[in-house]
């Protein structure tokens, strides 16, 4: 390795050192403007199912510390999740300089659509599924047992399921770049329309608490989202780096910089 090389190399370590600093700081900031409200975050991600839990229904802490981490912690997600667009934008001004030109234009909308699919996803979540699945759970719950959620379970069980459904929403984002990476094509995995709804299904089975309920929502939202990635695929042509025209190779700094040598 050359000593501009290694140059070049520290400087790109440096670089993301920096960035990683950035995005966590954002995430300190944002939990120290919030952690004041941490009980009421967590009442409010608790209500789904304090709107439906039977008279003398309560969530109870079975841990003498949950009642101070246990919001805490779920403050920590929420500051995680609210900068999400700052710590991607770090991401993105890292990864950027070594793009071609076409290559930004088309992961531009792909990263901060990510982010919006993911809280569409959490959203979707909160107010349709948990509605559904806690009014399901507490309607089959036999009469002689008196419903008490410890809150630590219930916080580990509303998060898997944020993040299932946050994780799920990213499908059209995976179906385009499939075709953009020419790995596969719009046509092809309309042919294997089957295969997709059976896997939608085992991924629900998978991710989701064992009801039908939750797997079904899951499941179905996945499928639609797989038909969405499809018409917007056929916008876009797959990704050929022969293609580039000089512009782009121009545009490059670390072909640029390579030319130069």
């Amino acid at each position: 390795m050359s000593a501009n090389q290694s140059q070049t190399l520290i400087g790109h370590l440096l670089e993301l050192r920096n960035r990683l600093l950035r995005s966590v700081a954002a995430i300190l900031i944002a939990f120290i403007a919030l952690v004041y409200f941490a009980n009421d975050i967590y009442s409010f991600v608790a209500q789904p199912l304090l709107a439906v839990l039977p008279e003398g229904g309560a969530m109870i802490a079975t841990d003498v510390a949950a009642p101070f981490f246990t919001p805490i912690k779920l403050t920590i997600v929420v500051a995680v999740f609210a900068t999400v667009p700052y710590w991607l934008s770090q991401i993105w001004a890292f990864i950027a300089p070594g793009l071609y030109q076409n290559e930004r234009r088309m992961l531009i909308p792909l990263i901060f659509g990510s982010a919006v699919l993911f809280y569409l996803g959490a959203g979707f979540a909160y107010y349709v599924v948990f509605p559904l699945a806690f009014a399901f759970f507490t309607s089959v719950a036999p009469e002689s047992i008196s419903i008490a959620t410890d809150i630590s379970s219930y916080l580990n069980f509303v998060l898997k399921l944020f993040f299932a459904f946050g994780l799920a929403f990213q499908i059209p984002i995976a179906t385009l770049l499939l075709c953009w990476t020419g790995v596969s094509t719009p046509k092809s995995l309309a042919s294997k329309r089957s295969h997709v709804i059976v896997g939608v299904f085992v991924v629900g089975m998978l991710l989701t608490p064992p009801d039908v309920i939750s797997q079904t929502l899951l499941a179905l939202p996945m499928w639609l989202l797989f038909e969405a990635g499809l018409v917007m695929a056929r916008f876009y042509k797959p990704n050929d780096l022969n293609a580039h025209d000089t512009d782009s190779l121009i545009d490059n700094p670390l072909v640029s910089q390579e030319a130069n040598h």
